[in-house]
């Protein structure tokens, strides 16, 4: 019975994580239209009263979801985006495999 509890609560968890991923990149795809769309607004801004006001809005938009994008992927990532630890142990045993492989085929 606490076997099964611990396998609803490992999948559960599991859940919850594929779902914050999947929030994650469904933010990012919704940041790059509107990066888009903004990119369009830049080009075909013409000249004109409110000129600088749109250009601000625009780029203070661009400035913060970019802040807040990085925030939530340091978030659902918990910052560990390249190197994990797990990694970082199959290199150092692949290498101390490597070194023992060298070190006795050598002299046989």
């Amino acid at each position: 019975m606490k076997l099964n509890k611990d396998e609803e609560k490992r999948f559960l968890k599991a859940k919850h994580k594929v779902q914050r991923i999947k929030i994650f990149y469904l933010h990012v795809v919704l940041y790059v239209i509107v990066v888009a769309l903004i990119s369009y607004n830049f080009y075909i801004l013409e000249e004109g009263p409110y000129t600088d006001n749109i250009t601000g809005i625009n780029v203070s938009t661009l400035v913060l979801w970019t802040v807040f994008i990085c925030i939530h992927g340091w978030t659902v990532f918990k910052g560990r985006l390249l190197f994990k630890k797990s990694w970082e142990d199959k290199k150092i045993e692949k290498i101390l495999k490597e070194k023992e492989n060298v070190e006795t085929t050598f002299w046989e």
